[in-house]
C-alpha cells in the first residue's frame, strides 16, 4: 500500500507541507487583499468626498454645483449625502443615483461617535460597520462611510458623506480570492507531480538497494547495487557494495575456519562434545559418537544424539556451570575406561555452554597393568631361583651337605636354577628385541617335509615317555617355504612341548602342515585337557600361565607363546588358538609366501 512505502510517505509529506503553507499563505493573502481593498476604497472615497466638497464650496450656483457633484460621483458605486448645516433640517441633498443604496438619516450619523467628529472636530472620518437605513436595500447594511467637513456660505457646519456597501468590495475581493484559490490548486497539482517525481527519483535507488539486500539475505553476497547518482544515495550504494564484499570475505573466512575446525575435530583421536547452556549436545566428532553409541547400546536405547547422555557427564556439566571451572571425571563403559575433561565456554561474561574431551585410556591402563604385571612376574620368576641358589649355596658353605653325593645333588640344583635364570633372561631379551622391531630374520627356502619330520623326531622320546602318540601330516610333500627356519622351529618347539606336556597318557598330538594358495598353515593339535575359556584371550601375554596348578619348578617361564606370536608376526603371519575344556587345543599360525629375499 502506498502509505506504507517510502514513495507514498515522502509524497504525502510534501503535499501536506505544501498544502499547509499554501493554506496559511491564502489566508494571509485574502486578509491582505480585503484590508487593501477597504483601505483603497476608503482613500478613493475620501478623495471623491473632498472633490465634491470643493465643488460645492466653489460654485455659488447651488444647482450647478450639485449637478457637477452628481456627475463626478455617478461613476462610482457610492451614494453621496451633502449636509449644509447639521442644526437645521434644510440643506440636505442625496445623489440621485443611489446605486441601490438606501438613505442614512442625519440622526444615525450624529448618533455615531466617529462620524459625528466631522461636525464636532471638523475631521475627516472613515468607518465601516452596520448602519440603520431608512429603507430596504439591495445590499447588506454593512457599509463603508467616509465623511469630510465642508464650509458653505462661510459656515463650518456642513459635511459631505460618501458611503458604499461592503458587498461591492467583497465582490472585488472574491475575484482575488478565486484567483488565489486557482493559483493554490495549480500549485498543489504541480507540487504533487514534482513530489511524485522527486520521491521516485529518490526511492528508485533505495528499491534497488532493497532488492540487493534481499539477495544478500539469501546468501548472495556478490550482489551489487548500481550507483546512478553521485549524492548521498550514491555514497550509500558504494557503502552497501563494500559491505557486501566484506560480508562475502567474512563468510568465506568463517566457512574456512568451520571446515578447518571440522577437519581438526574429525581427525582427533580424542572425542569432543560441545554443549549449550541447557546441556543439549551441539556437535560431536567420530570418537565421541562411538562413545555415545556404546552408551546407547548399553542402555538398550535407540541412537538419539543430543537427547540423553550418561548421568556422570550430566553431573560433570552441572559442576562446570555452577563452579565455572574445568572439571574431570572417569567413566567405565563397555569394558573401556574413558577420562572426561570438561571446560566452560564463555559468551563475553556469561557461560554459554561447555566442551568435553573424551580420551580412551583403556590401552594406557592395559599397558600400565602389563608393565606392573611384567615387573611383578619377573621379580617373582627370579626370586625363586635366586632363593634356591642362595639357600643351597649356604648349605654348601655351612657344610650341611656333608657327603659327596649330597654336594653333587646340591650343585646340580644350583646349576639347573642358574640355567633356568639364563633361559628367562635370554627369553626376555629376545622378546624385548622383537617388540622393539629389532628381530633380524635369516630367510632360507625350506623343504617343509624334511623340516617337519626333523621337529617331530625331536619330541618322539618325550612323547614315548609320556605314552602320547605323535603324528605328522603334510598336504604337499614337495612344498617349499621361505622362512627363518630357526625361528619357526622355535615356535613349533614351544607349541609341541606344551601339547605333549598337557596331553594325558594314551593321548594324541599332531603337527599338520597345509599348503595354501598364498602361504602355509601350521596346526598343532592335541587331545589334552584344553585351556579354560576365560584364559584364551590372554595366552599370548607375557608370563601368563593357564595351568596355575602346576609347580613352578616344572612349568616354563610364561614367555614362550609371547615370543611365538612375535616370531609369526615378524613373518607377516597370524597366530590363533581354539580350545575346549576336556577336548583339547589347536594352535594355528599362517605364514604367507615371502617375496624373494
Amino acid at each position: 500500500m502506498i502509505w506504507r512505502s517510502v514513495v507514498g510517505k515522502l509524497w504525502l509529506t510534501i503535499i501536506l507541507l505544501v498544502a499547509f503553507v499554501l493554506s496559511i499563505l491564502t489566508i494571509l493573502l485574502l486578509q491582505f487583499f480585503e484590508d487593501f481593498h477597504v483601505e483603497k476604497e476608503a482613500e478613493q472615497m475620501e478623495r471623491l468626498a473632498n472633490k465634491v466638497a470643493s465643488v460645492i464650496e466653489r460654485y455659488d450656483d447651488r444647482d450647478q454645483a450639485l449637478d457637477t457633484a452628481w456627475e463626478i460621483t455617478d461613476f462610482y458605486p457610492t451614494r453621496v449625502m451633502i449636509i449644509k448645516d447639521e442644526e437645521v433640517n434644510e440643506g440636505r441633498w442625496y445623489s440621485p443615483n443611489a446605486h441601490g443604496l438606501p438613505r442614512i438619516s442625519l440622526d444615525v450619523i450624529k448618533g455615531d461617535s466617529v462620524l459625528n467628529k466631522v461636525f464636532t472636530d471638523g475631521e475627516t472620518v472613515v468607518k465601516q460597520g452596520n448602519f440603520e437605513t431608512a429603507t430596504e436595500a439591495a445590499f447588506s447594511n454593512e457599509l463603508l462611510v467616509v465623511g469630510v467637513p465642508m464650509q458653505i456660505d462661510g459656515e463650518d457646519h456642513g459635511a459631505v458623506f460618501l458611503y458604499q456597501s461592503l458587498d461591492v468590495i467583497a465582490k472585488t475581493t472574491g475575484q482575488a480570492r478565486n484567483l488565489i484559490y486557482i493559483a493554490a490548486g495549480i500549485a498543489i497539482v504541480l507540487t504533487t507531480i514534482f513530489a511524485f517525481f522527486l520521491s521516485t527519483r529518490i526511492t528508485a535507488p533505495l528499491l534497488k538497494m532493497r532488492e540487493a539486500a534481499t539477495q544478500v539475505a539469501k546468501g548472495k553476497f556478490d550482489t551489487k547495487v548500481p550507483m546512478v547518482t553521485h549524492d548521498e544515495i550514491g555514497e550509500l550504494s558504494i557503502a552497501f557494495n563494500r559491505m557486501g564484499r566484506q560480508l562475502n570475505n567474512y563468510v568465506t573466512a568463517l566457512n574456512q575456519e568451520k571446515e578447518q575446525l571440522s577437519s581438526i575435530l574429525s581427525s582427533m583421536a580424542d572425542g569432543v562434545i560441545t554443549f549449550d547452556k541447557t546441556g543439549a549436545i551441539l556437535s560431536t566428532n567420530p570418537p565421541a559418537e562411538r562413545f555415545l553409541k556404546a552408551w546407547y547400546y548399553e542402555q538398550g536405547m535407540d541412537e538419539q544424539p543430543g537427547t540423553d547422555i550418561p548421568e556422570d557427564i550430566n553431573e560433570l556439566f552441572r559442576l562446570v556451570v555452577m563452579l565455572e571451572r574445568e572439571q574431570l571425571t572417569e567413566v567405565e563403559l563397555q569394558g573401556r575406561s574413558w577420562v572426561v575433561v570438561m571446560t566452560p565456554l564463555y559468551n563475553q561474561s556469561s557461560i554459554r555452554g561447555a566442551v568435553a574431551v573424551f580420551r580412551d585410556m583403556t590401552e594406557e591402563r592395559r599397558l600400565d597393568k602389563l608393565r606392573k604385571d611384567f615387573i611383578a612376574n619377573v621379580s617373582h620368576e627370579l626370586r625363586t631361583p635366586i632363593a634356591m641358589l642362595q639357600g643351597y649355596s649356604e648349605a654348601i658353605v655351612d657344610d650341611i651337605a656333608s657327603s659327596d653325593e649330597e654336594k653333587k645333588e646340591v650343585a646340580q640344583i644350583i646349576y639347573d636354577e642358574s640355567l633356568r635364570m639364563g633361559r628367562l633372561v635370554n627369553e626376555l631379551l629376545d622378546l624385548a628385541r622383537m617388540e622393539a622391531g629389532h628381530n633380524e630374520l635369516h630367510y632360507s627356502n625350506v623343504h617343509l617335509q624334511d623340516f617337519g619330520q626333523r621337529i617331530v623326531r625331536k619330541f618322539s622320546g618325550l612323547a614315548r615317555d609320556r605314552e602320547v602318540e605323535l603324528k605328522f601330516h603334510l598336504s604337499n610333500s614337495d612344498r617349499m617355504l621361505m622362512i627363518d627356519p630357526d625361528r619357526i622351529e622355535q615356535v613349533l618347539t614351544n607349541l609341541l612341548d606344551n601339547a605333549v606336556r598337557h596331553t594325558p597318557n594314551d593321548g594324541e598330538v599332531s603337527l599338520l602342515i597345509t599348503s595354501l594358495e598364498k602361504g602355509v598353515q601350521f596346526n598343532v593339535k592335541d587331545t589334552g585337557s584344553g585351556i579354560p575359556e576365560d584364559d584364551l584371550p590372554f595366552v599370548f601375554e607375557r608370563f601368563y600361565k593357564a595351568d596355575k596348578a602346576r609347580t613352578r619348578g616344572r612349568s616354563g617361564t610364561g614367555l614362550g607363546l609371547a615370543i611365538a606370536r612375535n616370531i609369526v608376526e615378524s613373518h607377516r603371519g597370524q597366530i590363533s588358538v581354539h580350545s575346549k575344556n576336556g577336548e583339547g587345543t589347536v594352535f594355528s599360525f599362517f605364514i604367507p609366501d615371502q617375496p624373494d629375499k
